[in-house]
């Protein structure tokens, strides 16, 4: 296996570009790591230049992975190479608790394997639909009043603990470090009330999917999740950045939400996330 370094990033992002979208999770890791993103993170190869996998893994050089909840995620192009790396590499750390994000479902049993032969416990996180925004054109802009535009804004720091409060999957400080950094580091979207305090939001996470869409229950059915969207996704492709989310599979109100407005799903893709030695 190999690190790779600043250039061979940029390469790298050039060739998961002719896999969309399939590859985007790993994609928007490259994305961002390329443009000065800070990042825990280390992206290996099985061989450069004509890799068949691309794994993003904790840096074990970097101290401030420790603190962040440990995650992989990868790229594969080849199945049974993809067995061997994680059967006879070193290429992840199978020793702590740890997730598997953003992989192909259909890749499921080989993850399961290879960890049951380790001696390793696992189990379904969450499963995913992947949908996404090829450019501006298919993105359908929901009517919204003067009045309601001008009180879209941004995220800032004085908000982290209201949305990881909200958060599916923070309410802990794990959860409020990752808010934090999204935060002061990646494009966010709000809709304020008259004092300037949020009432529905939506950020961009480090491997830039769309995520966190949240309004406060009170604030519900008024159209401010779609708002949201569309302004994201506008700002975003103006921006050079992927446009797209993962949507849990039992989300319909979501994945109704991105649909109408001109978002595509992958219809033969589906996307999970393992935890294992929990």
């Amino acid at each position: 296996m190999k690190v790779l370094n600043k250039d061979e990033l940029k390469v790298a992002e050039g060739v998961l570009l002719k896999h969309l979208p399939r590859s985007l999770k790993v994609y928007g890791f490259l994305y961002g790591i390329n443009r000065n993103k800070p990042s825990t993170l280390e992206v290996i190869v099985d061989t450069w230049p004509n890799f068949n996998i691309i794994i993003c893994r904790p840096d074990p050089k970097n101290k401030r992975a420790l603190e962040f909840m440990k995650k992989v995620t990868y790229y594969s192009m080849d199945d049974q190479i993809l067995r061997k790396v994680l059967t006879e590499e070193n290429a992840i750390d199978w020793s702590t608790y740890f997730l598997i994000g953003g992989f192909d479902i259909s890749h499921d049993p080989i993850l399961k394997e290879v960890s049951s032969n380790r001696g390793i416990n696992n189990r379904c996180y969450t499963a995913v639909r992947l949908l996404y925004l090829p450019d501006s054109t298919h993105l359908l802009k929901p009517a919204a009043d003067s009045e309601l535009e001008a009180r879209i804004s941004s995220l800032n720091l004085s908000h982290v603990d209201l949305v990881n409060k909200t958060w599916k999957f923070g309410g802990n400080k794990q959860g409020y470090r990752n808010i934090e950094n999204l935060i002061s580091n990646f494009p966010s979207c709000c809709i304020t009330d008259g004092q300037g305090q949020p009432l529905s939001w939506i950020l961009v996470y480090d491997y830039c999917a769309l995520g966190l869409l949240y309004t406060l229950p009170e604030h519900r059915g008024k159209g401010y999740g779609k708002v949201l969207v569309s302004a994201m996704a506008k700002r975003l492709h103006s921006q050079g950045y992927p446009v797209y989310c993962f949507i849990e599979e039992e989300n319909d109100t979501s994945y109704k939400l991105f649909k109408n407005l001109g978002f595509i799903e992958e219809p033969s893709y589906r996307a999970a996330w393992l935890e294992f030695n929990f």
